[in-house]
């Protein structure tokens, strides 16, 4: 009697599942999902218990992270330096839309990540280029890939950046040390970011499985909220004594520059919530994993994430208003008004540097991944040697980048447009459509959807792309 189904032997470092096999050889299953998919599909739990990929039994899918750890990983890899751009973001759009639009990107990320969880599951795969493979085919792929690998490592210049900006300075700016200790060789900005590099970062870079960094993402987390709650406090007691003057709740159509920053700002906002490209290095990791547990995740990390944003941007936009730069940290450089405000800017300012510290590493292991994916074809190189020789030359290129790109601005408003946009909306709106097996899975509703924030990330993305040109074009005649 033929059978969909084969077997895989038994024995004792692998573990055992039934795979269900097309002609082609591939694994598929049915799925009913929160409504996504119709009545006569299987239910979800038909394939909750197979694991995304096959693992020996010590490293099952019962022994990782959990939940919390999970969420501390994920909202690591999302609240990073975006969030340092928000407040010049709210400057631009206005503290109504703004508020708008940090909700609205963050409920679209949110079904986003579900559908690369659902179809990754579906198709058996075990990181985002297996997924849009699956799908779409090997040159999608591969151009999945180095939109990761722009994207990430243009975030990662960025957090050198920042880190730059806080302890040495900038033009407009005073740096930690330099008021600490005044003006010296300690303070140079390149020596700074490299000391910062070799020190803290690469010993974190160096390791090989996301979960280890569990405790680091949830004391980066921690930081972040201890940022949040300090800016809202200081924002609050300025309100109350009156010394903050009337936000502008819109856009300002006023001038030309204010347009051009509005049309690369929405990218902006879209690239603060990218974190699908370690989705499923978080989901393989995910202790008793399955969709509807990292469903949750997602679910908790998108919450968190809109307070945090929504919180900063608003209390930065308030504390600074026009005067907001790109980089709202280096605006606490001054005095704030308030009692005990000299301690208050350190407080802010260096805790915000270690959270960046610790979040870098999450961002560089899918970094490191993806790379070893395009030049090995495996997401982990079979030798150790390997695997530090290239932590080592990317984290040499990312310096590199961090001493060549002028500010934060200049970075998100491209990768934003452009790979923030391909792998938070475009690639997984494509992977869902391409599987939807000629319309049997996914209702009217959500196909509809999925057209809609396909259609938008291009005109966004077109948008943003012409409006970065020409604002450059514009600084530089």
């Amino acid at each position: 009697m033929d059978s969909n189904y084969s077997a895989i032997p038994r024995n004792n470092n692998s573990s055992i599942e039934l795979q269900s096999h097309d002609r082609n050889n591939r694994a598929y299953g049915h799925s009913k999902i929160d409504g996504f998919y119709d009545d006569e599909d299987y239910a979800l739990e038909e394939f909750d218990e197979l694991p995304l990929i096959l693992v020996p039994d010590s490293e099952s899918k019962d022994v990782g992270s959990g939940v919390p750890g999970a969420v501390f990983n994920l909202a690591t890899s999302v609240i990073g330096a975006g969030i340092m751009a928000l407040p010049a973001a709210m400057k631009v759009l206005g503290v109504a839309f703004g508020l708008f639009s940090i909700v609205v990107m963050g409920i679209l990320s949110e079904i986003s990540i579900e559908l690369l969880v659902r179809f990754s599951v579906l198709c058996k795969s075990s990181s985002y280029g297996d997924v849009v493979h699956s799908a779409l085919g090997s040159f999608a792929r591969v151009v999945s890939e180095i939109c990761i690998i722009i994207n990430n490592a243009g975030i990662l210049v960025v957090y050198l950046i920042i880190i730059g900006d806080v302890m040495s300075g900038s033009f407009e700016h005073v740096g930690v040390f330099e008021q600490l200790l005044g003006h010296g060789w300690w303070d140079n900005r390149k020596l700074v970011i490299l000391i910062v590099l070799v020190v803290f970062l690469a010993p974190l870079c160096a390791l090989q499985k996301i979960d280890s960094l569990s405790l680091t993402s949830a004391a980066s987390v921690a930081l972040a909220v201890v940022f949040v709650v300090a800016s809202c406090v200081i924002a609050s007691i300025k309100l109350v004594e009156g010394s903050i003057k009337t936000p502008r709740m819109g856009p300002d159509f006023g001038s030309k520059t204010a347009i051009l920053d509005l049309l690369v700002v929405i990218p902006i906002m879209t690239n603060a919530y990218v974190c699908h490209f370690n989705v499923q290095p978080i989901y393989n990791e995910l202790k008793g994993r399955s969709p509807h547990k990292m469903n949750r995740v997602g679910r908790i990390t998108t919450v968190l994430c809109v307070v945090v944003y929504a919180s900063t941007a608003l209390s930065g936009y308030l504390l600074f208003g026009d005067d907001t730069e790109s980089d709202v940290l280096t605006n606490f450089d001054e005095n704030l008004g308030i009692r005990f405000s000299f301690i208050l800017n350190y407080v802010i300012r260096i805790g915000y540097v270690l959270h960046l510290v610790l979040v870098f590493p999450v961002i560089h292991f899918s970094f490191r991944q993806t790379v070893s994916e395009l030049i090995f074809r495996t997401s982990v190189p079979q030798s150790r040697t390997i695997t530090l020789a290239l932590t080592a030359v990317l984290l040499g290129i990312i310096y590199l980048g961090s001493t060549m790109i002028p500010n934060i601005w200049v970075a998100f408003k491209f990768t934003g447009a452009t790979t923030g946009l391909a792998l938070g909306f475009t690639f997984p709106s494509l992977v869902a459509l391409r599987l939807d097996k000629q319309g049997k899975n996914l209702g009217r509703a959500t196909r509809f959807s999925l057209w809609l924030m396909l259609v938008l990330a291009v005109i966004v993305s077109i948008i943003g792309v012409f409006g970065n040109i020409y604002s450059l074009k514009n600084q530089t005649g």
